[in-house]
């Protein structure tokens, strides 16, 4: 006698909600940790094109014209810039709040450095 192999019909289902659950959470990190990668991305640029006699004030306006071109919600009043040995360091921390359903919401930090 064979016995019949597969996928109950309650497993399926059980499988498929847990899939379904994870596309959702994925769909909605993923644009806030590409952003992120943005941001780090355009603030070391920043940092290697500006030079040793750049204040602050250009430094910023340097950055925001990156805000402009890659829609960056971080502005640049939020940066920490600073001199360490003769090179200019841009630093960053915000929080990014991500509701999933009803009063549930997912809250991620990010921070970031031009320095590495």
């Amino acid at each position: 006698m064979k016995y019949q192999r597969g996928v109950a019909l309650g497993g399926l289902m059980f499988w498929s909600v847990v899939l379904i659950m994870l596309a959702v959470l994925t769909m909605k990190v993923a644009p806030t940790f590409i952003e992120y990668q943005k941001t780090v991305k355009d603030i070391k640029a920043t940092a290697a094109k500006a030079g040793p006699e750049s204040t602050v004030a250009d430094i910023r306006k340097a950055y925001d014209k990156f805000v402009e071109v890659d829609m960056l919600e971080l502005p640049s009043s939020q940066l920490e810039i600073s001199k360490d040995g003769g090179r200019i360091v841009i630093e960053f921390s915000y929080e990014k709040r991500i509701p999933l359903f009803w009063n549930v919401s997912l809250l991620i930090d990010y921070k970031g450095s031009s320095a590495g």
